[in-house]
């Protein structure tokens, strides 16, 4: 059986180890055309995603370099009124442990045999068992894999849902290397995560292992093109951290000086989801996992259930190696279960952050009354 993979993110990766470590060979097709040609975002929990990590045979070296402390976790009012914190002790155990994304997919390319990953094949189309790829090259599958993400391409061979907007408009930045160019900052941040709630809006700042925090400010009950109304000059990063500065008028002047440190990556980012409890009718040499598969508000499940997904079907292929539409459909009828799930936790939580009183509803989340 010739597995053609689409997209070396976490799920597809994961996909493409389990297939190894069960002796079974795939090859995954990565648009980008090496593994550092874009950063891959900050810092993962992986929490329920542990189990696939164990089934790659990488949970030892995960535990390693994951972060215990970034557990830790400080919850304020945009007054500068703390309302919760939380500070891992160092002898706790790694429950829910922050790594790097990059990292964590580092983790799984070292893993895989020389040439698994063909870097610059940015998928097309496909059709009759041939992939074809937007240079013109082409290959063969039996089984083709979409993991390619939220703006899956592959999904379409199954299904015409598509991603949509939930109300939810992040603009991206970050401050390298805050403890020498920041110290003040990095100490108000802290070891782990950093949020600010309240006024419709957040400011998640969140320290990273390589020594950067990554901030996500984020604007809740907003359209489509709420970027454009705003009048943020993207173009122009210094005059776009002045107006985010001044969209949040009002705030504590800590949190606004966090923006005024950061660099000139500013990063505009529209939230969108698929239907929770997608499904479609199987296919036994097509299926899709991770965010191409149910994607869903961006809450701390997705990567985990993305990883889940990969271990899954490889496991499934690996108990059908002779019937690939076996392996599928039941690959999916778990995947289905568990995602959907996933799926209603993260549409609550998403509620709850766009409610007017959020920051209280947040605090009852981290403090339920006994």
């Amino acid at each position: 059986m010739t597995i053609a993979i689409v997209g070396a993110g976490l799920g597809g990766l994961a996909l493409a180890r389990v297939l190894h470590v069960h002796g079974i060979g795939s090859v995954v097709y990565e648009r980008d055309a090496s593994r550092d040609a874009r950063r891959q975002g900050g810092m993962l929990d992986i929490h329920s995603g542990q189990p696939a990590l164990c089934e790659a045979g990488l949970l030892d070296r995960f535990l390693s370099i994951a972060r215990g402390e970034g557990q830790d976790m400080r919850l304020l009012e945009p007054d500068g009124t703390l309302l919760h914190q939380e500070d891992t002790p160092e002898d706790a155990p790694l429950l829910r442990p922050e790594i790097d994304r990059t990292d964590l997919r580092n983790l799984f390319l070292d893993a895989l045999p020389e040439g698994t990953v063909r870097w610059g094949h940015a998928f097309g189309h496909a059709d009759d068992g041939v992939l074809h790829f937007a240079d013109g090259r082409s290959a063969r599958y039996d089984l083709l894999v979409g993991a390619d993400g939220a703006n899956s391409r592959v999904r379409a061979l199954l299904t015409d849902a598509r991603p949509a907007h939930v109300g939810q408009n992040i603009v991206e930045l970050a401050i390298p290397d805050i403890d020498r160019t920041h110290p003040g900052l990095a100490a108000m941040v802290g070891r782990g995560n950093y949020w600010v709630l309240g006024d419709g809006k957040s400011l998640a700042a969140q320290r990273n292992g390589d020594g950067c925090v990554r901030i996500g400010i984020s604007f809740y009950n907003t359209g489509e093109d709420w970027f454009t109304e705003a009048a943020i000059p993207f173009e122009d990063p210094a005059a776009a951290r002045a107006r985010l500065i001044t969209l949040l008028d009002g705030w504590d002047p800590r949190f606004t000086a966090l923006i005024a440190a950061c660099d000139d990556t500013v990063v505009p980012r529209a939230i969108t989801t698929l239907p929770p409890g997608l499904t479609w009718p199987s296919n036994p040499t097509v299926t899709l996992l991770g965010d191409a598969a149910h994607l869903m508000p961006p809450v701390g499940e997705g990567a985990n259930m993305a990883l889940l997904d990969g271990a899954a079907l490889a496991l499934a292929l690996a108990a059908h190696p002779d019937d690939s539409g076996a392996a599928v459909a039941e690959y999916e009828r778990e995947m289905y279960d568990r995602t959907a799930a996933a799926a209603r936790m993260s549409a609550d939580v998403q509620e709850l952050l766009m409610s007017p009183d959020a920051s209280r509803r947040m605090l009852e989340f981290f403090q339920p009354s006994s």
